[in-house]
């Protein structure tokens, strides 16, 4: 039986001629396109070995194709609001996607919209499930990462809003990205931040198992399937291999590149953006703003292949690929549902809310604020104020972080 193949999908901002492109990791053969928009950072998922997810860049919908069909949009996902990151369940019964500060769960047998999540203060920037689909972890511009039960935010009081099993706030600057381990809730969790620091967590316990520092922001993080190493991709283009079976009990250390010269992949001219290795853990696969995609040889740090793009590289990643998208002949179990933008059991034409801010008010108040008419105007007048009072505070935060983050003169 022929081992399975390894396949890189990648993504850029520009997508002049196609969305995705898919080929083969190791002799570079060019497999599949799907054409269809703009798919945005964190943006690209796959959804039970069937469909190919991309959340658009800037626009707030979702784009679905059968990963055969690759030339027909299966569906577009409407949401919200602008989809700022996006991951599915590894058993393929969820999808999660972040809108703005909030985070929104469907259930794909039934499309419906179950909880949106509120607990981040800025846009949440990162997704991802851990592997036997128990928990999920979010990290956002609020510096926060927060890991959440699924079990517990399925059966969360409606009346009560769902709180996450951990908190971890030690990130002093926005999160950037984050990559689970294998290991469902005993998992390990790496983040990485514009604080320049990449940070090792335990989901169990919620424990801080170690804290890198390095001399530039690091936009990007992964680990190898052992768990062996961490790779981290910098602000200045290197990328940085963290050996985390040398540092025993440390749960502070400073990346030292003159002395860890032997560590350091260097070839990119810009930001790292993505990164991604192969199940093997020989072949790291990277993205970068400077419109390319690199395959290096991990052991010795050498580039084996330059994949040039039209844009600045959103999203690579190496992947088993799945039966459905090498038979031609393969079509999905069953057809994606309509995915609701309303949560479950809300009222039928309920008008879309915005910012996040639901009212419920009684019948019987109706009378008390002057009728149904001033009640409406009245809900208007708090819903604008509540969206210019989270712009005026995302633009203040905004502001903080390139002050504190711009290059010393």
């Amino acid at each position: 039986m022929a081992a399975p193949m390894e396949v890189a999908v990648c993504t850029d901002s520009a997508a002049p001629m196609w969305s995705c492109i898919v080929w083969e990791l190791h002799s570079g053969a060019n497999l599949l396109t799907y054409r269809g928009g703009q798919a945005g950072p964190r943006g690209l998922a796959l959804l039970n070995g069937e469909y190919l997810l991309a959340a658009q860049l800037g626009k707030n919908y979702i784009s679905a194709w059968e990963l055969q069909r690759k030339d027909q949009l299966q569906q577009k996902i409407m949401c919200p609001g602008p989809v700022t990151c996006l991951t599915t369940s590894p058993n393929g019964l969820y999808v999660l996607a972040g809108i703005a500060e909030s985070i929104h769960l469907w259930e794909v047998s039934t499309g419906n919209l179950l909880v949106i999540l509120s607990r981040h203060y800025q846009d949440v920037s990162c997704l991802q499930f851990t592997g036997d689909s128990s928990h999920f972890i979010s990290g956002g511009k609020d510096c926060l990462v927060l890991a959440w039960s699924l079990c517990s935010v399925l059966q969360a009081d409606p009346a009560r809003i769902p709180a996450p099993r951990h908190v971890w706030s030690h990130h002093t600057l926005p999160i950037t990205d984050l990559r689970c381990g294998f290991g469902g809730p005993l998992a390990r969790v790496a983040t990485s931040s514009l604080d320049q620091t990449v940070k090792l967590w335990e989901v169990s316990s919620g424990e801080l198992l170690l804290s890198v520092l390095f001399d530039v922001a690091v936009m990007a993080v992964t680990m190898d399937l052992a768990e062996h190493h961490l790779f981290c991709g910098g602000s200045d283009g290197s990328i940085f291999q963290v050996d985390l079976f040398t540092w025993p009990g440390q749960r502070e250390r400073s990346f030292q590149p003159e002395q860890d010269s032997g560590k350091v992949f260097k070839g990119h001219r810009n930001q790292v953006t993505c990164l991604s290795v192969s199940t093997d853990g020989s072949v790291l696969l990277s993205g970068s703003h400077d419109e390319t995609v690199r395959l290096w040889d991990v052991q010795s740090k050498q580039c084996i292949r330059t994949v040039a793009l039209k844009g600045p590289v959103t999203n690579a990643t190496i992947l088993l690929a799945p039966v459905s998208m090498l038979s031609s002949d393969f079509r999905p179990s069953l057809p994606l549902p309509h995915f609701n933008k309303h949560l479950l059991g809300a009222e039928h034409g309920d008008e879309p809310r915005h910012g996040g801010l639901t009212l419920r008010l009684g019948l019987h108040q109706q009378s008390v604020l002057g009728g149904q008419d001033q009640l409406r105007v009245r809900v208007t007048e708090l819903e604008d104020e509540v969206r210019n009072l989270r712009k005026i505070n995302r633009d203040l935060f905004d502001f903080s972080t390139r002050f504190i983050t711009r290059p010393a003169k």
